[in-house]
């Protein structure tokens, strides 16, 4: 409001009217309010767009996203590749994943699921290659030729594809090169899709089987990593291997800690955690993939057969001694059961 002061003279009389300073502190208090506002807004996405994960949980971590939310943060993409022309599909949006795992983890049985669907294109294991993750400089040329579609594989679906993408080890330039490789996942949009056992002592298990047999070819003479019988998979797992029971509680810290790094490094990109052990038992997961990577979900199917099933007893050589050793620690979970 402003300010009337009177002035009478002899002479004359005078009316000034005097505009009233604006206070600096309401000044101040309006941008504070206006940078909590915008702050608020910026927390609420970041929530929606970012999950964090506790591996102590024994359960699959649930996404944190519904699907209205799936739908606002997932980055569509409309590549136009080098190699071939999309024709009628160039329109169609396509998204990007990755799928970070270990080995002997489930992650071939779990891309085979994920290839049965006619909108997905999982190209394996790519970074096997030595010469592909030399350095980082290789490691983006090959994501650049994944994701612009032009990397072929019989998995490969590129014109029509809603999401392409590959499956990656920890151990094949992952956790070395995380920095850049994290920066590449924000920058193009990729959703990294983490897959761990529960049990990594059925892994360990797994791991030295199909080390041996790739020696031993105990299928006629071949080695084979997956099987699709039980004749098969019976066959592979007459051998039982024997466990270093003096390192072992060592290479079980070895494999979580492995684990936990990943995903504390991962953590500002948009992921989710599924346990193979949940891809057995709980037939909601492979729905949640698909929900997560904002595909039309469908039933998923796999010609593969499991390898080593039932009690653990039945496929470690010296189970008496693993079985000492675990007993009363921390790890002592691993010896049972859990599919």
């Amino acid at each position: 409001m402003a300010e009337f002061i009177c002035l009478f003279g002899k002479d004359n009389a005078a009316i000034v009217i005097k505009q009233p300073k604006k206070s600096p502190l309401f000044l101040r208090m309006i941008v504070l309010v206006f940078s909590m506002v915008c702050g608020l807004y910026i927390c609420s996405v970041c929530l929606k767009q970012f999950g964090y994960v506790n591996l102590q949980n024994s359960q699959l971590v649930p996404s944190p996203f519904d699907s209205h939310s799936l739908h606002f943060v997932t980055r569509i993409h409309y590549p136009k590749p080098q190699t071939f022309n999309r024709d009628e599909c160039g329109n169609n949006a396509v998204r990007f994943f990755a799928i970070l795992s270990m080995q002997r983890s489930g992650s071939g049985w779990f891309e085979t699921l994920l290839n049965s669907h006619n909108n997905v294109s999982s190209n394996g294991e790519i970074f096997s290659v030595l010469d592909r993750r030399k350095n980082v400089s290789s490691i983006i040329q090959t994501l650049d030729r994944v994701y612009n579609l032009d990397w072929f594989t019989s998995a490969s679906k590129n014109e029509c594809s809603a999401a392409i993408g590959f499956k990656w080890m920890l151990n094949q330039g992952l956790l070395d090169n995380h920095k850049e490789i994290v920066d590449y996942f924000n920058r193009r949009g990729v959703s990294a899709i983490f897959l761990f056992r529960k049990n990594p002592l059925r892994r360990m298990v797994s791991v030295l089987a199909n080390s041996y047999d790739r020696y031993a070819k105990l299928l006629n003479g071949t080695h084979k990593s997956h099987v699709h019988s039980h004749e098969e998979a019976d066959a592979l797992s007459k051998y039982k291997p024997v466990i270093n029971s003096t390192s072992l509680i060592h290479d079980l810290q070895e494999t979580e800690n492995s684990a936990a790094m990943a995903l504390e490094y991962f953590n500002t990109t948009r992921h989710i955690v599924v346990y193979y052990e949940d891809l057995i038992t709980n037939h909601t997961t492979l729905k949640q993939v698909q929900e997560f990577l904002n595909i039309p979900v469908k039933d998923l199917s796999s010609r593969q057969v499991k390898i080593h099933r039932g009690d653990l007893s039945e496929h470690i050589k010296n189970w008496e001694d693993i079985n000492k050793t675990l007993n009363g620690t921390e790890y002592e979970k691993y010896l049972r059961a859990d599919y």
